[in-house]
């Protein structure tokens, strides 16, 4: 026991040190901090990296305080397929249904790879250029930013 609550009173500062520190204004449902991640590749390791950062992120933020989008172009339009790794879009899945992650498509990739949107998992909002998106949401005030 009492060994128990020396590691208690070791650990517990460090908790308390590890809070959040937030800008103002504070993010909140009417202060939203607004995260484009541009995603240009389909190398899964990159990915599942880039879905962990994501996670981790949003678990540090009160609900309904940030908006995600995950913007999709080049190598990366391979990752929402349907016929990409059944684990990693599951996990793409949980963003979008649990965190209401966006999901956005480039048109122009789909046009030059020769896929239709039937390709791809449900739930994905297509733009014509993915890259194009990416600079209007900066303009907007989003900031982008890709965890890996």
């Amino acid at each position: 026991m009492r060994r128990f609550v020396l590691v208690l009173t070791m650990f517990l500062p460090l908790a308390l040190l590890a809070k959040m520190e937030f800008a103002d204004p504070k993010p909140s449902f009417d202060h939203p901090r607004k995260w484009v991640v541009p995603v240009k590749t389909d190398d899964i390791h990159v990915i599942n990296h880039i879905i962990g950062g994501i996670n981790n992120v949003l678990n540090e933020y009160p609900p309904e305080s940030l908006q995600v989008a995950m913007v999709f172009y080049s190598s990366g339009m391979r990752v929402i397929r349907k016929d990409y790794d059944a684990k990693t879009l599951t996990r793409l899945k949980s963003l979008m249904d649990g965190y209401d992650v966006e999901m956005v498509g480039c048109i122009n990739t789909m046009k030059t790879m020769g896929w239709k949107k039937k390709d791809y998992i449900d739930g994905i909002v297509y733009r014509q250029a993915g890259i194009a998106e990416v600079l209007e949401r900066s303009v907007a005030g989003w900031i982008i930013f890709a965890p890996y």
